[in-house]
């Protein structure tokens, strides 16, 4: 019996043992887990500038000094994350919108172009004879001519010698037909008329001022001479362009290229008439790519018999591209209030799930702008909930806080630290104004020139409103020198006109009305 007791001891106590000694095992092989899942996901920032988030330990790129380990603060946020206040965004009027996807069988594409001449019907009005203009039947460009109407009168010597010879051949004409002959085809060649000639032989005096009529119908969109002056054989005299048809020139950028075809059916509407809409099909895409600007121009041709489109008109097309049924893409699309640009960055607000209103900066890569949207190809996901209104007071709050935010790209100069001083929201203005303006390249010059001015923080301007808001350190500049940026590179504004030299040197779909609204 005792030796039974003791086999049981023995046994209860190696139970004991192997307890405490795979127990301890365990822990660790929990802690070391831990541990590792910790390291993997830990991020290091810096002391002196908590927007820099680094995967590894290294060096501050702004300041030098070692990174540190990030750590969630003390409502559990990630490192990355921000908080405001519920009555903070009742009062900046803070709006969020969850994103939802739609079928991509077909997508509207809007392109910003213009109104011009139909290069295949213009034609130049030249001299088929040298002289002196004694008179000028057409005086400025616009006139509308008709094929057949006199347009000059010129003083020929070589002509009034080649009349004299003629009046000569015809006295020997009996005795010498061939020179007659020579003579007469010889003044056909200059395009004077069987008419002219006989009417030359029967009076059998010298014509001095022959005149120069109209080969085609049109409008004179140039004017080239002016009274008195010499021309050449051949000198052009007018350009006449045909208005009966028009080309619509669109300027599509390079990513939307994949999504217009020839043949696309596209709806166009006019500034003039924007309640119009007028429908025709896409017959040119050009095959060589503007370096410049990263567009191609798509053009239309569009009947113009009631002189109703004119040459320079800004116009805007809607084309709706199709999309082959057996793809079954889904389409993400966004209001462009929710996007914030920096260079060549697009970045949005995420606000998280959850009861605390928790943000996070994005940043995306857009695709086709689709009227009032975005698509967006990379990034967010159906479902998330973006900021829509009060983008630029989100950012504001996420950089004041040291987070990341639209002005601090990785290594980057931001305006927290001890650089200076940390920034008091005091020193910041937010204001609005008017610009004028025609589509997103339009944007990204416009706002390009405004981040040219020190102390500027951010800047957004409104393509359909044709305002730009902007927010700024009052201690280092103020609006009339934003203003006076803005102009310089071409662009009207409340307060001063673009500069004209900038202006013209703008892309076609850039060149804006200078009499359209702003700040609307």
């Amino acid at each position: 019996m005792k030796k039974y007791i003791i086999y049981i001891g023995i046994l209860g106590v190696g139970f004991l043992l192997g307890g405490l000694i795979f127990g301890s095992l365990s822990t660790k092989s929990d802690e070391h887990n831990h541990k590792t899942t910790e390291t993997k996901n830990q991020l290091w920032t810096c002391s002196m500038h908590p927007q820099i988030m680094q995967p590894e330990p290294g060096g501050c790129p702004i300041c030098g000094m070692d990174l540190i380990p990030a750590e969630a603060d003390g409502n559990g946020l990630e490192a990355n994350q921000f908080t405001m206040s519920q009555n903070a965004l009742a009062l900046a009027n803070i709006e969020t919108t969850i994103i939802s996807s739609t079928s991509n069988l077909a997508s509207n594409i809007i392109l910003s172009g213009k109104i011009n001449e139909n290069e295949k019907t213009n034609a130049i009005q030249t001299s088929h004879f040298g002289g002196r203009i004694e008179k000028l039947f057409v005086n400025s460009t616009g006139e509308k001519i008709d094929q057949g109407q006199l347009l000059a009168l010129v003083y020929s010597p070589e002509l009034v010698t080649a009349q004299k010879e003629l009046l000569t051949a015809l006295e020997s004409k009996n005795n010498d037909v061939s020179l007659y002959n020579a003579v007469k085809n010889k003044l056909k060649l200059w395009k004077l008329s069987e008419n002219q000639i006989n009417k030359i032989e029967t009076s059998k005096s010298i014509i001095t001022n022959f005149p120069i009529y109209a080969n085609v119908s049109g409008v004179v969109t140039m004017k080239m001479v002016e009274e008195g002056n010499y021309i050449k054989e051949g000198q052009g005299l007018f350009m006449i362009a045909n208005l009966n048809t028009v080309w619509a020139n669109f300027d599509a950028y390079e990513k939307q290229l994949s999504s217009i075809k020839k043949g696309d059916e596209i709806s166009i509407t006019t500034n003039a008439n924007p309640n119009k809409k007028i429908k025709t099909k896409i017959s040119f895409i050009n095959p060589v790519l503007n370096t410049a600007t990263r567009t191609v121009i798509v053009r239309a041709e569009l009947n113009n018999r009631n002189g109703e489109l004119k040459p320079g008109m800004f116009v805007k097309g809607q084309l709706t591209s199709k999309k082959d049924l057996s793809q079954k893409e889904v389409l993400i699309t966004i209001s462009k209030t929710a996007v914030l640009w920096t260079g060549k960055r697009s970045v949005v607000y995420v606000k998280k799930q959850g009861i605390t209103p928790i943000f996070e900066l994005r940043e995306v890569i857009l695709g086709n702008e689709l009227g009032d949207s975005y698509e967006i190809l990379e990034g967010l996901n159906a479902g998330e909930e973006i900021v829509t209104n009060g983008t630029f007071t989100i950012d504001a709050a996420a950089q004041l806080q040291g987070k990341k935010s639209m002005m601090n790209t990785p290594g980057g100069k931001v305006m927290t630290g001890h650089e200076n001083h940390t920034m008091d929201m005091s020193e910041l203005t937010t204001l609005t104004f008017g610009v004028r303006g025609n589509c997103t390249m339009c944007k990204e010059t416009i706002e390009k020139a405004a981040y040219s001015i020190a102390g500027l923080l951010k800047a957004n301007w409104n393509v359909d409103k044709k305002k730009i808001e902007v927010t700024f350190n009052s201690n280092k500049t103020n609006a009339i020198e934003i203003h006076k940026a803005i102009a310089a590179s071409g662009y009207d504004t409340e307060k001063f006109n673009g500069d004209l030299n900038a202006y013209n040197k703008l892309p076609i779909c850039c060149l804006y009305d200078h009499t359209m609204k702003m700040n609307q």
